[in-house]
């Protein structure tokens, strides 16, 4: 292994290792933008992703007969049976001016911008060139993603892209993720549900995240549990394959269970090092899973059969969340749990029930700086879902305060029901309910 791989390879266990200190750290909040990392479900199932598509030029090495990387990605797929999530740009072309950076670095397709099937080759990658491959993914029952019409980073990544140009603002993310979507949809009649950031750069400037901009096309964040592997170079090119497909047959054999439910991370273009292992290791990845009796269905799939990743669709809790999510309700905090057991607090009261239609309210909070109540900031995730539920008289402030980390007691949530829900909630005397409790309440008087 090279030191450029070492250090690569490093940099990324420094950066996860920091993410996940960070995350120790971080409050979770209630969100309309869950980040989908697995589901919770006993059936083996599974989903396989693929990013920086499609390509129109051939593997490297090329033991396809010159077929395109993605057409042969696609085809190994459907021997198995099995459906791919394709994470796909628009067209990187007007990346432009950039030169290339050092062949195995991080910035091996360029050093201001990605660029991809590779620097200037852009007229061989992305929706925009290859048509004929969008039809064939989706004619082959594919799900298509969106990784950004020109997969330029949302905001400044210093670890390994530091140097790298990136969008200027909230407006300007938003405005590519919608040339994407709207590409789709004219041209295939197709409706992106999910996507995933270049490089999971989630901050944007002005104090906005993708999570934002995602909420304004009614997005979900599609992130993964497991690394495919292939995206780092290695010495050879077998040792590359073999490092789409060893740790995934140890952690089977470990493990048979394992993978129920995980979205696998691939790549539908070349490694570091200009070679595409994944065209080889897919192969030998779908016959392990298939062999312990998985099926690789698409994201949107998964979450089909299982919303949640703490719950699942068995459970009573899970079914009667998974009701309220399909009503438009925020149930699930943003790293998609729903924690049962939680006590349910007045801000997330506000947040579960009027939390996508103050998606844009919240912005305009964020870029005011007023804050609604003396005891929630304009950046709070839930200020402007409260304020919303102030003004229909849904949850009650009281001398300017809306005491966002208080329990929902009985009477508060009687007003709520009936204010929000026309329903009138049997009397009870109680100072705080768990949030398994107020999905079954609602729910039984949504059905009533």
């Amino acid at each position: 292994m090279s030191l450029v791989t070492k250090g690569i390879g490093f940099a990324k266990k420094v950066k996860h290792r920091f993410q996940d200190q960070i995350k120790e750290r971080t409050p979770v909040f209630l969100s309309p933008v869950r980040r989908i990392e697995r589901v919770a479900t006993t059936e083996r199932i599974c989903a396989m992703t693929f990013d920086d598509g499609p390509s129109r030029l051939p593997p490297v090495p090329d033991h396809f007969r010159g077929k395109s990387l993605t057409l042969a990605l696609a085809e190994t797929l459907e021997r198995y049976g099995a459906k791919g999530t394709f994470d796909v740009v628009g067209d990187t072309s007007a990346n432009y001016p950039d030169k290339p950076g050092k062949h195995g670095s991080a910035s091996w397709g360029g050093v201001a911008y990605d660029h991809y099937p590779d620097f200037k080759q852009d007229e061989h990658g992305g929706a925009v060139n290859c048509p004929d491959l969008i039809a064939r993914l989706l004619a082959g029952g594919h799900e298509i993603t969106s990784h950004t019409y020109s997969h330029v980073l949302f905001g400044w990544k210093p670890l390994v892209y530091g140097s790298r140009k990136y969008l200027s603002g909230l407006e300007p993310v938003v405005a590519d993720l919608r040339r994407l979507h709207a590409l789709m949809e004219s041209q295939w009649g197709y409706h992106i549900r999910l996507a995933r950031p270049p490089h999971y750069v989630d901050g944007i400037r002005g104090g906005f995240t993708s999570y934002d901009a995602y909420a304004l096309l009614g997005y979900q964040y599609m992130a993964a549990s497991f690394d495919g592997a292939g995206w780092l170079p290695l010495e050879t090119y077998d040792a590359e394959v073999e490092a789409t497909w060893r740790p995934m047959e140890r952690l089977l054999l470990e493990t048979p269970d394992a993978f129920c439910g995980q979205i696998i991370f691939q790549k539908d273009g070349c490694n570091m090092a200009r070679r595409t292992p994944v065209a080889d290791g897919l192969d030998k990845q779908l016959q392990l899973l298939t062999d312990h009796g998985y099926r690789i269905v698409t994201v949107s799939e998964l979450l089909e059969k299982s919303p949640f990743q703490d719950v699942t669709p068995e459970s009573g809790t899970g079914a009667a969340a998974r009701r309220l999510l399909g009503r438009g309700w925020c149930v699930a905090y943003q790293d998609n749990t729903i924690r049962p057991d939680a006590v349910l607090t007045r801000g997330e009261l506000a947040m579960m029930s009027f939390g996508w239609e103050t998606v844009r309210q919240r912005i305009a909070l964020v870029r005011s700086g007023r804050a609604p109540f003396r005891d929630l900031e304009p950046r709070h995730p839930y200020a402007a879902a409260a304020a919303r539920a102030a003004e229909m008289g849904a949850i009650a402030a009281v001398n300017g305060r809306f005491r966002p980390n208080d329990p929902v007691t009985s009477g508060e949530l009687a007003q709520f029901c009936s204010a929000r829900l026309g329903k009138t909630l049997d009397p009870v005397n109680r100072n705080a309910f768990t949030h398994e409790e107020f999905f079954r309440t609602v729910v039984g008087l949504l059905d009533q």
